[in-house]
């Protein structure tokens, strides 16, 4: 049975996202055992990029009952994530080859406070987009609080060294966007949704 063509691009942000979960997840329960490694580093790069199509997936979900704060939430989310990828990006396939010396001389001048303020759109961005699925209840209550505080965390965690705490917390956070993708690819698309309280309108 083919999908309706309305369905495909949350169906495939869907899917998307299972695989940017799977690439978080999965990595960062190696490292719990094994440390950082030029495999694990490899596949966490790539995930920002497979969560892009999750978020606008998400965000099609509930945009009718979001309003213009899940807008909002949507936009900011969406720009910090494609701040925070391309640190993440160079981060895990660019600066892992460097020795640390090298690392301190290359990182001057306004690098560190660029790093610095992606980490800080990506965890308000991921905070608020967490708080509008929370109000417009679509999603899962227990996934949508971990997105407003797991990611947010995993950004502002990121330059500490790698510890089995980081790795929980990405563990967590990859098993948060695949509950959310899971949850998007259950409930079908276009199904009518009142706001909490909203008024019903008799005819």
């Amino acid at each position: 049975m083919s999908v309706p063509l309305s369905d495909r691009p949350v169906r495939l942000g869907a899917l998307s996202g299972v695989l940017a979960g799977l690439l978080i997840a999965l990595p960062g329960l190696v490292e719990a055992f094994t440390g950082e490694t030029a495999a694990t580093s490899f596949f966490l790069a790539l995930s920002p990029a497979f969560s892009l199509p999750l978020l606008a997936a998400l965000h099609r979900r509930q945009a009718s009952v979001a309003g213009r704060f899940g807008e909002t939430a949507y936009v900011a989310n969406l720009i910090g994530l494609g701040l925070f990828g391309g640190a993440a990006y160079a981060a895990n396939l660019v600066l892992f080859y460097f020795d640390d010396d090298i690392i301190e001389e290359t990182l001057t001048g306004p690098s560190v406070p660029a790093l610095i303020g992606s980490a800080v759109v990506f965890a308000v961005g991921c905070a608020l987009f967490g708080a509008a699925m929370i109000r417009a209840r679509v999603f899962p209550r227990v996934p949508s609080w971990s997105y407003a505080t797991a990611l947010p965390l995993i950004a502002l965690l990121a330059a500490l060294p790698d510890s089995v705490l980081t790795s929980a917390l990405h563990v967590v956070v990859g098993a948060t966007l695949t509950w959310l993708a899971t949850a998007a690819l259950r409930r079908p698309t276009g199904t009518p949704s009142r706001r909490p309280g909203a008024l019903t309108q008799h005819p």
